[in-house]
């Protein structure tokens, strides 16, 4: 099973990186649930996931993605990530790193929530 989880994760930090929508979308099932960050509310269903994602690449440039190693149990699986990418209107380099816990469903994603923390400009982000 970690194989297929290591497949979808792949395939969707290379959604990620090129800006991609499609591919970034085709890891997840049609009535799947994305969540990017605890206090988000929660996009439902493939036209909400694909409207969260289709402004990446107006926003991101030079992205890349890379997840550690997976940890699974059953349906669920974990992984740490890191995305960095150059913020297209400043120019600043964004460093975020977190975790995503994915449930899954027939072969995809039917649930990711991220959990995860950026560095902007060389300060940390969100400041309380």
């Amino acid at each position: 099973m970690n194989e297929t989880f290591r497949v979808l994760i792949d395939t969707f930090g290379k959604g990620w990186e090129r800006g991609d929508v499609e591919v970034i979308c085709s890891v997840f099932t049609e009535d799947a649930v994305f969540l990017e960050t605890p206090f988000s509310s929660p996009d439902r269903g493939m036209a909400a996931i694909r409207a969260y994602w289709k402004d990446i690449p107006l926003y991101q440039a030079e992205t890349d993605f890379s997840s550690g190693e997976i940890y699974a149990a059953g349906p669920w699986f974990a992984t740490e990530f890191r995305c960095t990418f150059r913020r297209r209107r400043t120019g600043e380099q964004v460093d975020a790193r977190g975790a995503i816990f994915c449930e899954t469903k027939d072969g995809k994603i039917s649930e990711m929530r991220m959990y995860w923390h950026r560095y902007a400009g060389g300060r940390e982000e969100p400041k309380a």
